[in-house]
């Protein structure tokens, strides 16, 4: 597995044993990591703390400044169509994503916001899928 989408995952399995959904995302440039971070909605009680929304901020912080050029993001994943255009407007140049969202609907809508950035999908997707899946199974 890549190292950073790794380093992704373990952040999904730190959103699993929070009991939120497992997505984790890393943030980097020039092959260092500026940030990272999991899903956390159900804890703050806050719509957009996903995780790319979540490392997208951390890496603004970081940086200081909105505008996240020469970063690639790495994410569990396929974003959702609000994550896509908060990452098409911190213009991250390249996406890297593991699982699909398998809802046609927003992967439509997902592709079309993220069409101008470069991105490398089903990245070593059986175990994001798998993390989802028992997820999901778990809470049904």
């Amino acid at each position: 597995m890549n190292k950073y989408m790794e380093l992704a995952y373990k952040e999904a399995k730190k959103a699993n044993l929070a009991d939120e959904i497992p997505v984790g995302a890393v943030i980097v440039k020039n092959d260092k990591v500026i940030a990272k971070a999991h899903n956390k909605r159900n804890k703050s009680n806050k719509v957009i703390d996903h995780a790319e929304i979540i490392a997208i901020t951390k890496a603004n912080k970081k940086l200081k400044n909105w505008r996240l050029e020469d970063c690639e993001i790495y994410i569990t994943l396929e974003p959702c169509p609000m994550c896509a255009s908060a990452i098409e407007q911190s213009r991250i140049k390249r996406i890297y994503t593991s699982a699909s969202n398998n809802n046609d609907n927003l992967s439509e809508i997902t592709n079309k916001l993220l069409g101008n950035i470069e991105w490398y999908k089903d990245i070593d997707s059986y175990k994001s899928e798998k993390l989802l899946k028992d997820f999901f199974k778990r809470k049904r």
